[in-house]
């Protein structure tokens, strides 16, 4: 078997290993093929070039609750044989498990989106190089007190089939690209930092211009900054600091940390858990969406699902196996990061639902307050088991209604608990961005800012 193989033979090749499936066991095939482009220059010259082609398969095998599991990075029909037996011999040392299971067809149909683009499939190498050097030659020639670290294109695309025994024969295909440009502007005592991207269907969708231009206003706002004086005061999120947040919420509404007593709105379903402002979706049927998809991770149909409704815990997302577990209906929230894992709970597309105003705006109606332009330390800073939120941030003081001094070497804290329900204005300034969640400027009353 060869990457050279239709989209039907991949399928008729899955269905032959599907069907071997004796009695008392349940298959499962998983076989994607994609290619990608990653392009880094600096002045002016390529650093950094791979362009990729891949294509693997992945089989599940559950035999009276025990699983096994095996892949192959290849589709050779020899190796795709090898990998069948060792999954049948790997269940052997699984454990059981009772909810153990494949997905099984739930009636819900696909919904049709635009999330292939032949043009960006078409376009040229040469030219996606051009792009990343026209992006750092157009940051460069807006201040000459910046400098650019790196700029960056990126592409990926392919597609992934899905066949089990127990009647779910399914394929998605999609691709994307982006570009991003890190700056440096030398202060007096050390370097600030700043970026800026663009996202498009395709690189014609792209608006350079605007990403150079926050790139060099992201760096060069900070230079002078100090610490600020620690207090309680009001904090306004930057969009790219909102998407981080809310990835952080949507991993405790996952099914799978809920049925594993680690989410922190486990027992919550059905209460206040945030502002009545905050209505918090999972939407991978949006094509706005970076990360829209029209399947999940195991060939179910994503879905639009209402998380948070006016700040009611509505629901959690739910993979098949979390489904069966909690004793409700899979969301289609099936997530895997490629044929050489199996699937858990998570959210494909996050959406907060936008309000109204500008950032501009939303920063006139504060008399004390920061702007948190970037953080840091998300990943060690934030406990989503106990809710303990406290990173470290950079950005811009807060006036009588304007933007005064630049701040840094400060943290924020609180918890993911007292945030969702401390949110008093949800900015209307949607920001789509590379990665599985909007943004937008969001203002969080009484954080504890920690300075000098």
């Amino acid at each position: 078997m060869s990457a050279e193989l239709s989209t039907e033979e991949l399928l008729r090749a899955a269905d032959r290993v599907v069907a071997t499936a004796r009695s008392h066991e349940q298959i499962e095939v998983y076989i994607s093929r994609g290619t990608s482009t990653e392009v880094r220059v600096h002045g002016g010259e390529v650093e950094h070039f791979v362009s990729a082609a891949s294509a693997g398969i992945g089989i599940r095998v559950i035999d009276e609750k025990r699983t096994g599991f095996a892949h192959a990075g290849t589709l050779d029909a020899d190796a795709v044989a090898e990998v069948l037996a060792e999954a049948r011999e790997n269940v052997a040392f699984g454990s059981p498990d009772e909810w153990a299971g494949l997905a099984v067809p739930d009636g819900v149909d696909t919904i049709e989106q635009s999330l292939w683009s032949d043009e960006l499939e078409r376009f040229p190498t040469a030219e996606k190089i051009a792009l990343a050097i026209e992006l750092e030659r157009l940051t460069l020639g807006t201040d000459a007190r910046v400098r650019v670290d790196e700029a960056n294109f990126v592409d990926g695309g392919g597609e992934g089939v899905v066949v089990t025994s127990t009647g779910i024969r399914r394929v998605g295909r999609s691709n994307s690209c982006h570009v991003s440009v890190s700056t440096l502007a030398n202060d007096t005592d050390g370097t600030r930092t700043g970026f800026g991207f663009a996202i498009g269907k395709h690189p014609g969708e792209f608006d350079l211009e605007r990403a150079a231009t926050e790139a060099v206003d992201r760096a060069t706002r900070l230079l002078g900054a100090t610490k600020p004086q620690s207090r309680r005061t009001t904090m306004v999120c930057d969009p790219m600091v909102t998407a981080q947040i809310l990835s952080i919420i949507g991993g405790t509404l996952s099914g799978e940390a809920v049925v594993r007593g680690r989410s922190i709105f486990g027992d919550r379903l059905g209460e206040m858990i945030a502002s009545p402002l905050v209505s918090l979706i999972d939407d991978p049927t949006d094509a706005r969406a970076y990360s829209a998809s029209d399947l999940d991770g195991e060939g179910l149909a994503a879905r639009r699902n209402v998380l948070i409704d006016c700040g009611r815990l509505h629901q959690f997302v739910h993979s098949s196996y979390s489904a069966r577990r909690a004793g409700v209906a899979t969301t289609g929230n099936g997530v895997r990061g490629g044929y050489a894992g199996s699937p858990g709970a998570g959210c494909l597309a996050l959406q907060l639902v936008p309000g109204e105003g500008c950032q501009q705006e939303l920063i006139a109606g504060i008399d004390d307050g920061v702007l948190i332009q970037s953080v840091s330390g998300v990943h060690s800073g934030v406990n989503p088991v106990s809710g303990d939120f406290s990173v470290g941030a950079t950005g811009m003081a807060i006036r009588h209604g304007s933007i005064a001094e630049p701040i840094r070497e400060f943290t924020i804290a609180s918890t993911l608990q007292r945030m969702l329900t401390d949110i008093v204005v949800v900015g209307g300034d949607i920001e789509w961005l590379p990665m599985r969640s909007n943004g937008m400027s969001l203002v969080i009353a009484d954080v504890m800012v920690s300075g000098g």
